[in-house]
């Protein structure tokens, strides 16, 4: 569409997924943040916003689609609908947009457009649509080679007739002239050179950089807002300008106190419009201070208030993500749509120079009439027949639901579950450990169900580190059948730090640091080289899934460690053995005794536990009379 439109030269070298700006989209291959642009076609200006299609950056299509007068529907000719494609479509029919449907990649050779056309009415009837949004326009592409066509077996050379189908099918804005200046904030940014940016779309009537304006807040507070430049955008581009009208997406700089979800007007009119709607988030997790003997070595940023601030300016600018500090002030909890999400603002952070430590992803129950509930996600695995029978039984065994099973092409099948969004916690690496990496999974979420019981999460433990040094290969030639090592040869660790998975479920300490003793005695094979099973590099969401509610992850600009919340292993011992008393107290029951006046009395005596045979003071065996008692 950008070349097409005339926005590049014909002999202009441009990047492929050009609209993918961050670093971390373009190595996950994957949309996180909505990102604007606009091109012209036949005199007629188009704005044009890339949302993502996970469920889990949802707060981010929310805000898009308050821009938005319709949607294209991009769907792959051989995978068909998917789990992220229903969730943006379900927000699309909410607000009622106009949707035209472009089924793309039509020249693979496993595609089938029309089946998948008839998956995607499916899903319009499934999620509710009009007979004028069934009805809606349906093209086939070629991405690649930039062409669209009405039916599978036509021919194209260009994108002149998506082009067209846009001006005819979306509508345009409606004239407002006469009504007072209304812009609803759907996004910010910051500027070096132009400080706070607050971008989103004229609702009402128009606006000039010099006119003095004020901002709706939350509450039906007034801000005076001194506007220091007008900003459109102009292909990939902002361009300056001297007056917006309703339609526009524009960029307000210099702006200050303002949050998205506010309404930009005139001093004379301030009337607010409806405020921006996002789900709320159904995951939490706990970021503490890096406090472990290696802090400060690798981030620039290690203080509490820095992490705090640096949390505040995301929830600011990411509508779906929700910071407080925690009951017992040591750290703060991050509230989100999914762990997916968490593990982006991490790797952020970690990219930006801060050190801090996060705790396991628990998920936000909520009790209606007396009821437990937890949020569900609708889960959608496509895998090998071979392997349905131990993907079943393992979500099964998660509180999962057996919805629907489909058979596809070549041997493979689609299952469709019903799964707590605790269950996939953990669930995912195990997923491609049992289809041997053949096998996708995708997830979307359902809504709150009544709480479906308990489940064991993890059937391992872990190796811990009871001493600090540098791990040497013999000491970890030794270790490896005990379970699966996450060090190498030297590699820094420190006591209380997770070095490995223990075959079994509890947890063992172990000395990864220990040298192989020196004698002056030689024997043959004594001095053969070890060899170590090669390491898998420790990744941020891997480390999230494998950490239990006792163990953090550490996270560093240069090195991602797992360790225990309790680096000392006594006094995780004196920990556990307390934990172990409050849910055990000790039972008072009473003790009858004689006394020398002939009556008996009780008296409480706390039960304690002791060898068979042996018994605690002032209780004897039957038969034996307490010394210098007197019985009548």
């Amino acid at each position: 569409m950008f070349k097409q439109s005339g926005l590049f030269r014909k002999d202009q070298e441009v990047d492929e997924r050009i609209m993918d700006s961050m670093d971390l989209e373009r190595e996950r291959g994957i949309t996180i943040a909505a990102k604007n642009c606009a091109i012209k076609w036949a005199g007629i200006k188009i704005n044009i916003i890339d949302t993502p299609g996970h469920a889990d950056f949802g707060g981010e299509v929310e805000r898009a689609l308050s821009m938005a007068d319709g949607a294209l529907l991009l769907v792959d000719a051989s995978e068909g609908p998917l789990p992220q494609t229903r969730f943006v479509l379900e927000k699309a029919l909410e607000l009622d947009l106009s949707i035209i449907v472009v089924i793309n990649k039509i020249d693979r050779q496993d595609a089938r457009p029309l089946e998948v056309l008839d998956e995607i009415y499916s899903l319009l009837i499934d999620l509710g649509a009009s007979e004028e949004h069934l009805d809606c326009p349906v093209l086939y592409a070629v991405g690649r080679e930039g062409t669209v066509v009405k039916n599978p077996g036509d021919r194209s050379e260009n994108l002149n007739l998506l082009m067209d189908m846009i001006i005819e099918t979306i509508p345009p804005p409606a004239s407002t002239s006469g009504k007072p200046f209304q812009m609803l904030v759907s996004d910010l940014s910051y500027s070096n050179y132009f400080g706070r940016l607050a971008v989103g779309k004229v609702i009402n009537g128009s606006v000039f950089s010099s006119e003095e304006l004020v901002c709706t807040k939350e509450g039906g507070e007034l801000v005076t807002l001194k506007v220091s430049k007008l900003q459109v955008y102009d292909g990939l581009g902002l361009r300056e300008t001297e007056a917006v009208e309703t339609g526009d997406i524009v960029v307000l700089s210099g702006i200050e106190n303002v949050n998205i979800g506010d309404t930009i007007c005139t001093r004379e009119a301030p009337k607010a419009l409806s405020r921006i709607s996002v789900d709320e988030p159904t995951v939490f997790m706990r970021f503490l201070r890096n406090a472990s003997p290696f802090a400060g070595r690798d981030g620039k940023y290690v203080q509490p208030s820095k992490i705090w601030e640096r949390l505040v300016r995301e929830s600011l600018l990411n509508v779906s993500i929700r910071v407080e500090e925690a009951e017992d002030k040591e750290g703060f909890i991050v509230k989100g749509r999914g762990e997916f999400q968490m593990v982006i603002l991490i790797e952020t952070m970690r990219r930006e120079g801060f050190e801090v430590c996060v705790g396991r992803p628990n998920v936000i129950y909520h009790n209606k009439n007396g009821k437990k509930q937890e949020p569900i996600k609708d889960v959608f695995i496509d895998c090998e027949n071979t392997y349905s029978g131990i993907v079943t039984e393992k979500l099964l065994k998660r509180k999962g639901l057996l919805s629907g099973i489909k058979h596809i092409a070549n041997s493979r099948i689609r299952l469709t579950f019903s799964v707590p969004s605790r269950s996939l916690i953990g669930y995912r690496d195990e997923f491609l450990t049992d289809t041997r990496g053949t096998g996708t999974i995708n997830s979307s979420f359902k809504g709150y169900e009544n709480f479906r019981g308990e489940f064991p999460s993890r059937f391992t433990g872990s190796l811990i580190s009871d001493r600090s040094g540098n791990a040497t290969a013999y000491a970890l030639s030794n270790l490896e059948a005990r379970g699966k090592l996450f060090i190498k040869p030297g590699d820094a660790v420190y006591e209380g730090m997770v070095v490995g998975e223990y075959n079994r479920k509890n947890d063992l300490n172990v000395n990864p640091c220990k040298p192989k003793k020196l004698s002056n005695m030689r024997a043959a094979g004594k001095d053969d080289a070890v060899t170590l099973t090669p390491v898998t590099p420790l990744t941020l969401e891997r480390a999230i899934q494998f950490i239990g509610d006792d163990e953090l992850v550490e996270v560093t600009p240069k090195i991602i460690r797992m360790r225990k919340t309790i680096l000392q292993s006594q006094q995780r011992k004196v920990d556990q053995l307390k934990r172990k008393s409050d849910l055990n107290p000790p039972r008072e029951f009473p003790f009858q005794d004689v006394s020398p006046r002939g009556y008996i009395a009780s008296r409480p005596i706390l039960e304690r536990r002791h060898p068979p045979g042996i018994h605690p003071p002032g209780i004897h065996p039957p038969g034996i009379h307490p010394p210098g008692t007197e019985y009548l």
